[in-house]
């Protein structure tokens, strides 16, 4: 798609900023006023007023629950559209891949920055808010992209299906942005479908994501349709369907009957709440009473929810398609979600520690040697390849000012870089800036090398740092082990110097897709989290990098590992590598990973792609430059590992010691690629011999699978997984359950959730109006019986159904399965 650019109102003074695609703008802007935003150039700080008016925010949800649907409504209400984009259309501005539109899912974290609330409802005296918000994937194949932006967010809102409750990946994201300690709020959504349950909802919450609700809004209901939705706060109405929720409607709507009785009750119950958590309100509602002003009330939401901990959830209610509730959730961003200044401070690794920053830049400016000054650092969480502007590096600057054209040190690479060009990213839209200061997210143009993940620092002067200061990294991501992968070969040998470009720069903007050739066949092997995500990469191989290939189909991506210990395994690597004679060796010993091994590792360690693996000196004082040795027998290893002896599979579980014993093994002088080759030919001589003595055994991936259908269906579907797949079931709930279960922090009782307008039936067996009884199945089963099973399901279900994996663990194939495969 080609990119433009096209922000909220604003006077069009520089016109040389914007380069837009007149053909596409004409077709679906037509008549849209054009305007562009002008950034300060100004320096700023971490201190700087201006970052209080800053929101980096995710939006997260099971996959269909309305993300996308959400943030073009937010897109609408603030003036950046004329018209909101529909998924069903296919016209959504953050879904701009053609195959999201195609499927009507989201397959990249797409960024968009605007501003809120526009300026013809900006209150006298008051500023517009900078929010840069992503839209993240629903669907588990995906899940990498979604935990990979998570660090770089300081607060989320989870939007959730009124009528489905929370489902399977909602549960997984929300542990995602727990681990990282992400200020979350929840929409409800939907709310405006047949069989939505408000009540039933709220008590999801409380029951599967271990946190007290805490209800700031209630939907006001006409018989069994939604009205509009009433703030418990303010005791006042603000959003009403069929409006655009301009305060001067909204102020004619006067509570009446049951929903003004609901609001005190839930008003009462929300300072309830609030006093149990938050000391600084309970001492203002002791002196008053509990009519405590709003302002007082707000801000106690707002301390709970900077916490982190997902104690207490605000909850808000809406239905994004209608457009209801969404200028009110836009308000609960701006009132409840902490700026960047309000986050606990960064934490960054250095060398082997982890440390607060500001010791990192105190160190930097005390230290007795001379370090260079860090004037800027950012980490980038996403690369994607821009078919017109090349690769595009969104960052989120931490420290400093970020400034075009400056040189960074990519501190992973150990490179320096030089961005051409800053840009302000709003899906497929951009407006050119000048530079990113403390809190701000964006994307830079012209980097050549840097990758998810990396680390870039700016400095006073463009030589390469030789102090620790040059190895400060932030959260470098984890990327899971594959579990499918798809096999394909070149046209020509011109096409393979095109396909493994394409796949170079595909495992760039993806660190979780890898490829691989087979030194004999010349074929490639491209790997993946699942079948839709490789169906996804082989999308973009050909109509995006437009890379011809034979393509073979999904499989399943066993790995190898060993049964049993090898012995002392001594390599020699002599050969003339690039030109440059040399040599080097080193001893190698493999063992079985077990679980207590990283606890007795005395020496440093790098773990990756399931294995460990450690390198020894036992004379460290004859080793010039241990670091760079290490780095060099480390990635022997890694190269040697990624290919198995029994099935040219990736070895997996494996705890690999080197040793490299300057007394033996150092011949003088030698070339970085000789200690390459001297750990690659000392493991692939382990493994050969463990492979003729038969201690080398097959791993298959084996998923954690959700499955939820109608209770008609569910015995069919349970005997099939466990008698025909080999699979075992895990559990078997109600869907419709609001019982305590065992082990629950949340006591049911306690929630507070208001009726709804209609209620449930006395007992479970009975359904709920318009809906059947759905049962969820919880089963671990091995991931090659459960390619195609979504096509079996609908067999079964009649389509009723939905299913969802996660890989579990990798389990040894014994019996009769090892020797078919």
């Amino acid at each position: 798609m080609s990119l433009f650019a096209l922000t909220c109102r604003a006077s069009l003074r520089y016109p040389g900023l914007v380069r837009l695609s007149s053909l596409f703008y004409s077709q679906r802007y037509r008549g849209a006023p054009l305007t562009i935003r002008h950034y300060s150039t100004r320096p700023a700080t971490q201190n700087d007023p201006a970052i209080h008016y800053v929101r980096n925010i995710g939006i997260i949800a099971h996959v269909d629950a309305g993300k996308t649907t959400t943030t073009e409504q937010m897109l609408y209400n603030c003036g950046a559209l004329r018209h909101a984009g529909n998924v069903d259309r296919g016209d959504t501005v953050t879904d701009f891949l053609p195959m999201e539109r195609e499927r009507g899912i989201t397959i990249q974290s797409a960024s968009i920055t605007f501003k809120w609330p526009p300026k013809e409802r900006l209150n006298p005296g008051s500023q517009q808010y900078i929010i840069n918000l992503i839209d993240t994937p629903g669907h588990v194949d995906f899940r990498f992209e979604v935990e990979r932006c998570m660090p770089v967010l300081d607060g989320a809102v989870c939007v959730i299906d009124a009528v489905e409750g929370v489902e399977a990946h909602t549960e997984r994201v929300w542990a995602s942005a727990h681990e990282f300690k992400v200020p979350r709020i929840i929409f409800v959504n939907k709310l405006d479908r047949d069989g939505a349950s408000f009540k039933k909802s709220v008590q999801d919450i409380g029951l599967k994501l271990n946190g007290m609700p805490l209800v700031c809004q209630i939907p006001w209901w006409s018989k069994e349709t939604i009205r509009g939705v009433v703030d418990v706060v303010t005791r006042s109405v603000v959003s009403w369907a069929g409006t655009k929720d301009a305060p001067e409607e909204l102020s004619n709507k006067q509570l009446e009957g049951s929903i003004k009785d609901e609001i005190e009750r839930a008003r009462e119950r929300l300072i309830e709440q609030l006093c149990e958590k938050d000391d600084e309100l309970l001492e203002l509602w002791s002196t008053p009473g509990k009519d405590l002003p709003e302002a007082a009330i707000k801000e106690s939401i707002r301390r709970v929810v900077n916490d982190g901990d997902g104690s207490l959830i605000p909850v808000f209610a809406g239905s994004s398609l209608k457009n209801i509730g969404i200028y009110a959730l836009l308000d609960a961003v701006k009132d409840y979600l902490p700026s960047p200044s309000d986050r606990p401070e960064l934490e960054v690794q250095v060398g082997r520690t982890r440390q607060p920053l500001s010791h990192v830049l105190q160190a930097s400016n005390s230290s007795k040697k001379p370090q260079p000054h860090i004037e800027s650092l950012a980490s980038v969480f996403k690369v994607v390849n821009d078919p017109r502007r090349g690769a595009l590096a969104f960052v989120r600057v931490y420290h400093g000012i970020l400034k075009k054209n400056t040189l960074v040190w990519n501190a992973n690479l150990q490179q320096f870089e030089r961005p051409l060009n800053m840009l302000q990213i709003s899906a497929a839209q951009t407006i050119d800036i000048p530079q990113l200061s403390p809190g701000q997210i964006g994307a830079i143009m012209g980097l050549k090398a840097a990758r998810t993940g990396d680390t870039l620092l700016s400095f006073g002067s463009n030589k390469a740092p030789q102090t620790e200061i040059a190895t400060v990294q932030v959260r470098p991501p984890k990327i899971p082990p594959a579990v499918a992968f798809i096999v394909l070969d070149a046209y020509s040998p011109t096409g393979a110097r095109a396909l493994e470009a394409a796949l170079e720069n595909l495992s760039r903007e993806d660190p979780s897709l890898r490829w691989s050739q087979d030194e004999k066949t010349e074929q490639y092997t491209l790997s993946g989290m699942g079948t839709l995500h490789l169906e996804v990469a082989r999308d973009r191989l050909e109509n995006h990098y437009k890379a011809e290939a034979y393509w073979g189909a999904i499989s399943v991506d066993y790995k190898e590992c060993l049964t049993a210990p090898s012995g002392l395994h001594r390599a020699v690597f002599d050969k003339v590598v690039a030109g440059k004679s040399g040599k080097a060796a080193c001893s190698v010993v493999i063992e079985p990973l077990e679980d207590h091994h990283r606890d007795t590792l005395s020496n440093p360690y790098l773990e990756r792609d399931g294995n460990v693996i450690q390198v020894q000196f036992p004379r460290e004082n004859l080793v010039s430059d241990i670091e760079s040795t290490r780095q060099q027998l480390t990635n022997g290893v890694i190269s040697a590992l990624a290919r198995g002896p029994r099935r040219n599979s990736p070895m997996h579980r494996c705890l690999v010691t080197v040793t490299y014993d300057a007394t033996t093994d150092f011949f003088g002088p030698t070339p970085s690629a000789h200690f390459v080759g001297a750990a690659n030919k000392a493991v692939r001589s382990a493994l050969k011999e463990a492979y003729q003595q038969g201690t080398v055994g097959v791993l298959e991936p084996v998923m954690l699978v959700t499955i939820v259908c109608p209770e008609t269906s569910a015995g069919a579907v349970q005997h099939d997984l466990h008698s025909v797949r080999g699979g075992h079931v895990l559990e078997v709930k109600d869907m419709q359950e609001t019982v305590v279960r065992e082990g629950d922090v949340i006591d049911a009782s306690d929630i507070y959730a208001p009726p709804d307008p209609y209620e449930f039936q006395t007992t479970l067996r009975e359904t709920r109006k318009g809906q059947l009884r759905m049962l969820e199945i919880t089963a671990r089963v091995p991931f090659v019986e459960m390619l195609d099973y979504d096509t079996l399901l609908r067999g079964k279900t009649q389509g009723r159904h939905t299913l969802t994996m996660a890989l579990d663990t990798f389990e040894r194939v014994t019996g009769p399965r090892e020797k078919a495969l």
